[in-house]
């Protein structure tokens, strides 16, 4: 049976509702297997999104860019690297505030990005990023005083919820008012609520996989395009085994290191910073090669995904 090609870049990329509704259907109705669930979910689409980033890097059309820019494609990330094993050590408390800060801002930018490869009305964009921006940085407050300074208690939760969605319901109904169309409405939709479950959830651990399932599968559906379209111009040699290898391989591995992290060991436990390395890589590097007011970046990823 093929599958019908719109449909797959709608469900994996403007509107993946179906993966948090699973995870979520899951995590309620199955709570004993949480911790299985959360190592499925990192095996299967966070860490494999994380991998994406080393092919998607890796490869001959970013040589030039790589050799012309030492600085921001070499010595940052050590620089990154060596800055996370010490704040991971001497402030792991504010080091892991930081760790959610950029995740929460990676996803938020990519979030708008994915708006704007569908909404081409510069008013309609604009009020895309404002209110992505304004909802994700209202949810880190949300978690910060859930999880890092617990002000709001469970009992504040039904009334938040409440509050949140309402404000979500009118926003969407003055976008559809204001722009009188609803067409391409379910990118903004899926920026909007990516982080809602943080107000919501127990474990904050489901605050960053649970909605962001959904910034994992726009990620794997878009760089896969990219590498299909480098490799139908010849400006990529990896074979499609090496590129799902490296994928599954790095995967494998993080995942399993992620699990030290509920080691009783301390030397252990301290092995989880490897894939938070990983990760912070991943933001940074993201950042670059998705800059398109680089020239290069234009022609070697937007030039691939622009008529998505």
């Amino acid at each position: 049976m093929i599958v019908d090609k719109f449909n797959l870049e709608f469900n994996l990329v403007k509107f993946p509702i179906l993966f948090p509704i699973i995870y979520g259907l899951i995590l309620y109705s199955l709570p004993q297997y949480e911790t299985v669930l959360i190592f499925i979910t990192i095996l299967l689409l966070a860490e494999t999104h994380f991998g994406a980033t080393w092919p998607f890097f890796l490869n001959k059309s970013n040589s030039d860019l790589i050799e012309k820019n030492k600085i921001y494609f070499i010595s940052f990330p050590v620089l990154i690297i060596i800055l996370s094993i010490l704040g991971f050590i001497f402030i792991k408390p504010t080091f892991l505030l930081i760790f959610f800060a950029a995740n929460m801002y990676h996803v938020t930018r990519q979030s708008f990005g994915i708006c704007k490869l569908y909404s081409k009305e510069i008013k309609q964009i604009k009020f895309q990023e404002i209110f992505i921006y304004i909802f994700n940085s209202l949810f880190f407050f949300v978690g910060f005083f859930r999880f890092y300074f617990p002000i709001i208690e469970n009992e504040h939760l039904f009334n938040l919820n409440i509050v949140i969605l309402l404000l979500i319901f009118l926003i969407l109904i003055f976008y559809i008012y204001k722009f009188k169309s609803a067409e391409n409405i379910y990118p903004f939709i899926t920026g909007l609520i990516i982080f809602y479950p943080i107000c919501f959830v127990g474990n904050p651990v489901h605050s960053i996989i649970m909605g962001v399932t959904m910034h994992y599968t726009q990620y794997l559906y878009l760089t896969h395009k990219v590498y299909k379209g480098r490799r139908s111009k010849d400006v990529i040699q990896m074979s499609m085994s090496s590129y799902l290898g490296m994928i599954i391989f790095y995967s494998v591995i993080m995942s399993l290191l992620s699990l030290f992290g509920k080691s009783s060991n301390e030397i252990f436990s301290q092995i989880i910073i490897i894939p938070v390395i990983g990760q912070m890589l991943h933001f940074y590097l993201d950042s670059q090669l998705w800059k398109f007011s680089n020239p290069h970046n234009r022609e070697n990823v937007l030039s691939y995904i622009k008529k998505i």
